[in-house]
C-alpha cells in the first residue's frame, strides 16, 4: 500500500456496502459446518458417507441439512446416479470453487494468528 492509499479519505457508502457483503458472507459461512463441508468438497466430488467420515463430529442429520442449504445456495451440486445401488455425489459448483481460495486464506490466517 502506498502513502496516498494509506491516507485516502474513507468513503462511507463503500464501507457500508463492504460491511453488508462481509456480514452476509460470514453469516452464511459462519453457520457451523458450512465451511467444513465446502473444504471437504474442494478435494473433489464425494458421497454422503465420505463427507460424513471426513468431518469429525458432524451428525448425519446436520450434514444432510448443510448439504441441502449449500445446494440451494448454488455452491454445490447433488447428482443421483441410477443403480443398483443408487449413488448420490456432491461436488462444488463454479461458485463453490470460486470461494475455495478465500477459505484457504482464512484457514491459513487462523492457523497463524488464532490460539488453538
Amino acid at each position: 500500500m502506498n502513502t496516498a492509499e494509506a491516507h485516502a479519505p474513507v468513503n462511507p457508502e463503500q464501507c457500508a456496502r463492504s460491511d453488508a457483503a462481509l456480514g452476509r458472507a460470514f453469516q452464511f459461512l459462519g453457520k457451523r459446518w458450512n465451511a467444513a463441508v465446502l473444504g471437504c468438497l474442494a478435494a473433489g466430488p464425494a458421497g454422503f458417507r465420505e463427507v460424513s467420515r471426513s468431518i469429525e463430529g458432524i451428525s448425519d442429520s446436520v450434514l444432510s441439512n448443510r448439504l441441502v442449504s449449500l445446494t440451494e445456495a448454488g455452491l454445490i451440486t447433488r447428482t443421483v446416479a441410477a443403480g443398483p445401488p443408487v449413488t448420490v455425489t456432491y461436488a462444488l459448483t463454479e461458485r463453490g470453487h470460486a470461494l475455495t481460495p478465500a477459505l484457504e486464506q482464512i484457514s491459513r490466517w487462523a492457523q497463524e494468528h488464532l490460539p488453538r
